[in-house]
């Protein structure tokens, strides 16, 4: 694993995404309190395995992926933070999810702060984009929180959809 992908926060220890995540991977994507909003729905452990390594196989390609975010102290896994390209062309996007336990702490806005920085400052990305649905208001204040502004809408299947995106300053 490329050291330069590793990030750290306050509380937070952010590394691409791995085969020692695969447990926690598994039951963040298979809990539907968490992945029944996101793209995709709740994941098999199948799915699970495949996404990985995709997951793994992106940060290759594009220098950027997805982090397992795990408590700097304790080492628990709390979540996943990063960047996938949209399956509707939009973009590389910011995605977030945290283990229903661990939310409300703001690991989220932590996590995603970080990401960003990291999309624009190291590796150069001139935009990221992220979606959100319109009635997820806690994900909509952690992409407001973070910088990125509201820039579109959409439908999906009926339910209203807000894109957001940020642009690197330089």
């Amino acid at each position: 694993m490329n050291p330069f992908w590793i990030v750290r926060t306050g509380r937070l220890l952010m590394r691409p995404v791995s085969a020692a995540d695969l447990p926690g991977l598994r039951a963040l994507k298979a809990d539907p309190r968490v992945f029944a909003v996101m793209l995709g729905g709740v994941r098999t452990p199948m799915r699970t395995v495949e996404e990985l390594a995709e997951e793994i196989g992106f940060w290759g390609r594009h220098g950027v992926g997805i982090w397992g975010v795990r408590h700097r102290v304790s080492g628990v896994f709390l979540g996943i933070a990063g960047f996938m390209d949209r399956p509707d062309g939009r973009g590389i996007s910011l995605r977030f999810a945290f283990v229903p336990a661990e939310q409300g702490y703001g690991y989220a806005s932590e996590a995603a702060g970080a990401a960003l920085r990291f999309a624009h400052d190291r590796a150069r990305l001139p935009r990221v984009v992220a979606v959100a649905r319109e009635d997820n208001l806690a994900s909509r204040q952690v992409l407001g929180g973070i910088g990125m502004r509201e820039y579109d809408r959409f439908d999906r299947a009926g339910v209203p959809m807000l894109v957001f995106e940020s642009l690197s300053e330089g």
